[in-house]
């Protein structure tokens, strides 16, 4: 056997173990950009985001509170957005802060019939309603003396209501990192130079030198 076939044979035992650790690579990092995602909660209606914003998936609990009153200025509720199960009872408790306050669905807001009545500005003060079937789906309501300055809820009921995917995109999408596609690119650019290589050295020849000892 020649020393040029060695060499070719040599070359392209490397050549094949470099692309094979940079297909490994380019596969390990669409592993890893597949397990990217996040959680999904209900498509709440912008207006329900209120003046705290929090959200609480209370799903499994057969009783939750919501403070009325919560905040800084006492102007929001606490959970501003609430997801739970039919049959679970929630409390909404006066804080005594931010003035009276009342639990009301807007008008169309949604399937449950929220209503506590007049406004009220009692700490302690409490408004229970146990959810059913017929609540099912996201009803927004909010306070109505403080609807203007954006005392605003929403609560979602039962698992047929529509939904989004926190982690980012759409739920369906698979989420890739900016610097995972960043990888790919490298490691697809870096297994073509490879490649080229082998073709040049396989069609023209050349001898590589032996490692030194």
């Amino acid at each position: 056997m020649s020393t040029d076939d060695v060499s070719r044979r040599t070359f392209m035992r490397t050549a094949g173990g470099t692309a094979a650790a940079v297909g490994g690579a380019t596969a390990a990092t669409g592993t890893a950009a597949g397990q990217e995602g996040g959680s999904e909660e209900p498509d709440w209606p912008s207006a329900t985001n209120g003046n705290v914003g929090s959200y609480q998936d209370a799903r499994g609990e057969s009783e939750v509170t919501v403070s009325v009153g919560a905040g800084d200025q006492g102007l929001a509720f606490d959970p501003t957005q609430l997801w739970v199960d039919t049959g679970t009872t929630i409390t909404w408790e006066w804080t005594g802060n931010g003035g009276a306050h009342n639990v009301q669905t807007v008008e169309d807001g949604g399937p449950a019939s929220l209503d506590s009545g007049d406004p009220v500005d009692e700490e302690g003060y409490t408004y229970e309603y146990e959810v059913t079937e017929e609540d099912a789906g996201i009803t927004h309501y909010h306070c109505v003396p403080h609807t203007s300055v954006g005392m605003h809820a929403g609560l979602a009921v039962g698992e047929d209501v529509p939904t989004v995917d926190t982690g980012g995109g759409e739920s369906s999408a698979v989420f890739v990192p900016d610097s995972a596609r960043a990888l790919t690119i490298a490691t697809f650019i870096a297994m073509v130079s490879t490649l080229g290589l082998a073709f040049v050295f396989m069609k023209y020849g050349g001898t590589i030198a032996p490692d030194e000892a």
